[in-house]
């Protein structure tokens, strides 16, 4: 899969250290990944959440940030839409993020 935009994660990770290493290896697994639907990810990530408009929700260091993506599958593309802390998560509405 294509992940648009890595930085949105490296800057992340400068700031919360200690979600550095599980974004890199999420990172990892979802570039050599080849989703063509929801079900590929829940195999793959059983406590991913899927919603409404092809979004994923991620659980990041052991559910202390969350990562959300809108996946399209036609064109193997993962676009990073948010990543925060799981306070900053309740804040947000992550159907239209």
């Amino acid at each position: 899969m294509r992940i648009i935009a890595r930085r949105t994660l490296k800057v992340f990770w400068e700031e919360h250290r200690t979600a550095e290493q599980t974004l890199k290896s999420w990172y990892r697994e979802a570039a050599q990944a080849d989703w063509e639907s929801p079900a590929d990810i829940k195999r793959r990530y059983r406590h991913a959440s899927f919603i409404k408009g092809n979004r994923f929700v991620f659980n990041i260091g052991g559910n202390k940030y969350r990562l959300i993506v809108h996946v399209n599958y036609d064109f193997r593309i993962l676009y990073i839409r948010f990543v925060g802390a799981h306070a900053e998560y309740d804040r947000i509405d992550p159907e239209q993020i």
